[in-house]
C-alpha cells in the first residue's frame, strides 16, 4: 500500500501515513538503509506485518520524483 513518511523516529524506523488513513511505525530494512535515503514527505510502499497489521509494517520501496509524477498522471491516488 502507498504511504507518506510523516516522521523519522529513530535508527531504522519511520512513522508512515498510509493510504488507508492509518499511521504505522515502519521499519526500514538494512538492504534499503545502505542504498536509499528515506526522508520526510517521501512516497513509499508499505507492507503491513501479519500481526499488528494496523500499527506496524515494513517499507519496501521509495518512489523517486519522476515515478511519483507518473503515478499521478496514471490516475493513482497518491497521498500527500
Amino acid at each position: 500500500m502507498l504511504g507518506v513518511v510523516a516522521q523519522l523516529v529513530g535508527y531504522d524506523r519511520a512513522k508512515v501515513k498510509c493510504s488507508d488513513e492509518k499511521i504505522r511505525v515502519c521499519r526500514i530494512p538494512g538492504r534499503m538503509k545502505k542504498k536509499v535515503w528515506v526522508r520526510d514527505g517521501d512516497i513509499v510502499i508499505v507492507a503491513p506485518w501479519d500481526f499488528q497489521a494496523d500499527t506496524r509494517g515494513d517499507i519496501v520501496y521509495r518512489y523517486q520524483r519522476e515515478e511519483v509524477r507518473r503515478l499521478k498522471a496514471e490516475g493513482y491516488d497518491v497521498p500527500s
